[in-house]
């Protein structure tokens, strides 16, 4: 009887565990390709002192060409703007955006107001904590071109640093990727609210991009990169989502407040767009986030309350469930060990962001009325 209890638990490993193994759609799949159209890279950026260097460089150092890079400095007031200026030239340019008009989000309009200068016929929009290797973008390209596809989107390897984004970072992840385990299932999908992109890395075609209504079309939402997928589909084009860790790394936040900031203004607008089109379940998914986090805190505190055989079990299948998403994550295996605390503040985090709701955001410096999805 035991066994037959923790069974779900022993599931979740092995569900896990084939998400890892099993060998899905790769970067690693597509060769190189070193030259062919031009391609316009556009880097929205908004106080990035800390990562635009690394960034630029790294873009910089593609073994593709041509290429054009596009830094969007967004009213930046830590010296974003004056660490990219000297490296200025015939592949890089810097364009001082002006203030985003009433009812746009300040990334949205950094990327329009790179898009209208932008000359490639393919356009990639890159997230300025991210850093490429040289190969990134060939490979990209040649994906986007065999696979036939409008808009191509990868997955990277999370940096995690700090103590906090190593306990908290693999816990979201994990979570997201509950809902896209199969990435099969995301490609060239035809159901809109099937369909994700990643916002540090998309290329698409100018084309594409304008019959899908460019970001201008997702103005308004903090989750712009997930409704311009969706918009993708809607017009009938196709999407295409590979696995990128080894071509690429981004660190997202740096910090428990940034961790805990971050997530909340993007997990209960995003949840409700990536469910079934019926208003009663898109108005209870924010406040539902939270839940599974039981299925990792249940076990551990039933087994140190009530001596249940059967938690004793789900715990150590928890255990090994968190070692090896924190080996896959290249993050201190010990931090599997604390794992419950790890699951209590992402529910934490998605318990905020549902009470939150559609109140004002407030980020890198600016508040934003969040206006209705669809």
């Amino acid at each position: 009887m035991s066994w037959l209890l923790a069974a779900p638990w022993i599931l979740a490993l092995l569900l896990i565990a084939s998400r890892y193994l099993i060998r899905g759609p790769r970067l690693h799949d597509y060769e190189p390709l070193t030259s062919g159209p031009l391609v316009s890279i556009i880097i929205p950026a908004r106080n990035e002192a800390r990562n635009i260097e690394r960034c630029v460089r790294s873009v910089l150092a593609t073994a593709y060409s041509p290429i054009e890079v596009i830094v969007v400095d967004d009213r930046s007031t830590d010296g974003t703007a004056e660490i990219v200026a000297p490296a200025i030239g015939d592949r890089l340019r810097l364009v001082h955006g002006v203030e985003p008009p009433a009812g746009w989000f300040g990334k949205q309009w950094a990327i329009v107001q790179g898009y209208k200068v932008a000359r490639g016929e393919l356009l990639l929009f890159a997230d300025a904590d991210t850093k490429h290797e040289p190969e990134l973008v060939p490979r990209a390209v040649r994906g986007l071109q065999v696979e036939r596809v409008d808009l191509f989107t990868v997955l990277p390897r999370q940096e995690m640093r700090t103590f906090w984004e190593r306990l908290i970072q693999p816990h979201v992840f994990v979570a997201l990727e509950s809902r896209f385990a199969c990435l099969a299932s995301i490609n060239r999908t035809r159901t809109y609210w099937n369909a994700i992109a990643n916002g540090q890395f998309i290329l698409t075609t100018r084309a594409a991009y304008e019959a899908a209504g460019t970001h201008a079309a997702v103005k308004h939402s903090v989750t712009d990169d997930l409704m311009l997928a969706q918009n993708y589909v809607r017009a009938g084009k196709d999407i295409f989502i590979v696995q990128a860790r080894e071509f690429m790394t981004t660190r997202m936040y740096g910090s428990l407040r940034e961790i805990i900031a971050g997530w909340s203004k993007n997990l209960a607008s995003g949840a409700p767009l990536m469910a079934p089109p019926i208003r009663l379940v898109r108005a209870v998914v924010p406040y539902l986030m939270w839940l599974p986090a039981l299925v990792w805190l249940a076990p551990p505190i039933l087994w140190l309350l009530a001596g249940w055989h059967w938690a004793a079990i789900a715990t150590v299948a928890s255990l090994l469930t968190w070692t090896l998403v924190y080996v896959k994550e290249r993050a201190p295996v010990w931090y599997a060990l604390l794992y419950p605390l790890g699951s209590a503040v992402v529910a934490f985090i998605m318990i905020r962001s549902a009470w939150r709701g559609r109140r004002l955001i407030e980020w890198r410096g600016r508040t934003y009325g969040s206006a209705s999805e669809t």
